[in-house]
C-alpha cells in the first residue's frame, strides 16, 4: 500500500455518499443505475468495503450534485467555514502566545482589500 492511499478514509468517503443519497432520498438502486454500476458496487462504496478511484468519486459527485472536495473532506469551499476544521487544527498545537500573534495577524489581513 503507497503512503497516499494509506490516507485514504475510504468508509468515510462512503458514509458521506450514502448521507447524500439518503438527503435526495434516492435508493442505492437508482444510483446504481445512473452511474451503471451493481448495487452490489454502491453498496460497497457506501461501507468503505471497496475503493472508490477519482473518476467514480467525480461521477458521483456530479450525479448527486455535490462537490466532490466534500465528499472527500467532509466540507466544500463553497462554504464560508470550510477552513474552520483545519484552524483549530493548527492553533491547538500552538502555545497562547503563538495564537495570540495568529490572531493579530488574521485581524490585519480580513481588513486588508484585494482586487
Amino acid at each position: 500500500m503507497n503512503t497516499i492511499d494509506s490516507k485514504i478514509d475510504y468508509k468515510i468517503i462512503g458514509q458521506r455518499i450514502r448521507d447524500e443519497r439518503k438527503a435526495k432520498n434516492w435508493s442505492q438502486a437508482k444510483l446504481s443505475e445512473i452511474l451503471d454500476v451493481s448495487i452490489e458496487y454502491i453498496s460497497r462504496v457506501e461501507r468503505g468495503a471497496s475503493k472508490i478511484n477519482l473518476k467514480r468519486l467525480a461521477d458521483v459527485s456530479l450525479a448527486l450534485n455535490v462537490p466532490i472536495e466534500k465528499l472527500i473532506t467532509g466540507t466544500s469551499t463553497e462554504s464560508k467555514i470550510y477552513l474552520n476544521k483545519e484552524f483549530e487544527e493548527i492553533l491547538s498545537d500552538c502555545t497562547p502566545d503563538k495564537q495570540q500573534l495568529i490572531y493579530n495577524i488574521a485581524k490585519i489581513v480580513k481588513n486588508i482589500n484585494f482586487k
